[in-house]
Formats: C-alpha cells, structure tokens, sequence
C-alpha cells in the first residue's frame, strides 16, 4: 500500500466492504472530475452523466485497481476515457445538432474570467473573450484538449498526465507546446 496516496486507506477500505469509504472519496473528487469532464465535452448536463458514470466504473472495477497507484490518477483516466468516447460518439451525430448541445456560457464552465457589477461595459468584452477561447479550444486536436485541460485547468504534473493517458512525458510536453501555440495562433488571428 502507498504511503504517498492519502487515498489508499480509504480504497482498502472499500475493498474490505465499507460503502460509506467510497462515499467520502466521491466527495473528495466529484467536484474535479467534473471539471475534467466538462472540460473535453463542454456541456453540463453529458459532464454530470460521464462523471457520475465515471465514479460507478471505478467502484466495480476497484479490485483492478493497484493499491501502489495514485487513485485520483486511476479515476481520471477512467474519467478521460469515458469523454473521448463520448466525444467520439457525438462526432457521428450530426454538427449542428452536436453544436446545439454545447454550452459555452454554462455557469460550470472551465474558463472563469471575474465579473464586476460596477462595470457592464468590461463584463461584455470578458464574456467575448470567453466565447473566443472556447472557440479556439474546441478547434484544438482531442491530444491537445485532454493535456491543456489537465495541465492548465487541473494543474497536473507532467508525470501525472502521462500516467493518466498512458502516454511519455516527453508526449506530454510536446501536445501540450503545440496547444498552447495552437491556441496563441487561433486567438490571434480572431482578434477584434
């Protein structure tokens, strides 16, 4: 058992037949897997299904999971999986449909930029500049999507995000270089 993962108490746990265990860490990590989620698929209500899904998978697979593992790492590569193969899913639907369902001024959203009562004028252009990043994020390769949201939003080690999409490090860094200029090159060719 790992010492390093203040979770493992908890997973064994469960694993000896304590339910209420696996309750506290649904607690724990709801919130970020959520945000995740939300993240590669961009629409509250798909985010809240996969994520509640995502918990559901990891209790019955939790006697796969190796005790010297981090288990929010675990839980959100499951949780990562489930969005690519959602995302993958709603690629065959038709786009305008699929367009439709995002939100990109849902109140959840990844992308927070603060609000000012005494300033409408400034909550205007915030909230265009929002609606910019979105755009490009959504122009980005998935690759790109999953290491932007899990190291920018989740703030991640680099070590973490290669354990979590079973990739290098070096992978790692290079999508995550090419994102972000991606994005640079998107959000300045878009600009007013």
């Amino acid at each position: 058992m790992s010492t390093q993962d203040p979770d493992s108490e908890m997973v064994q746990a469960v694993l000896d037949g304590d339910p209420e265990a696996y309750r506290s860490i649904v607690e724990r990590y709801e919130r970020r897997i959520y945000h995740v989620v939300y993240g590669m698929v961009r629409n509250p209500e798909d985010a809240r299904e996969l994520t509640q899904e995502a918990f559901v998978k990891a209790y019955k697979n939790l006697k796969t999971f190796r005790l010297e593992s981090k288990f929010y790492t675990w839980l959100c590569r499951i949780a990562m999986n489930l969005s690519i193969d959602h995302h993958r899913r709603m690629k065959h639907r038709s786009h305008a449909e699929y367009d439709d369902q995002r939100s990109s001024g849902a109140a959840a959203g990844v992308i927070e930029l603060a609000s000012r009562r005494d300033n409408p004028q400034a909550n205007v252009v915030q909230k265009q500049l929002r609606e910019r990043i979105l755009e490009a994020f959504d122009q980005l390769p998935e690759d790109q999507r999953q290491v932007i949201v899990l190291r920018e939003i989740e703030e991640m080690a680099y070590r973490e995000i290669a354990e979590i999409l079973d990739i290098p490090e070096g992978t790692v860094m290079s999508r995550l270089y090419y994102a972000r200029r991606k994005l640079q090159q998107l959000l300045q060719s878009d600009a007013p």
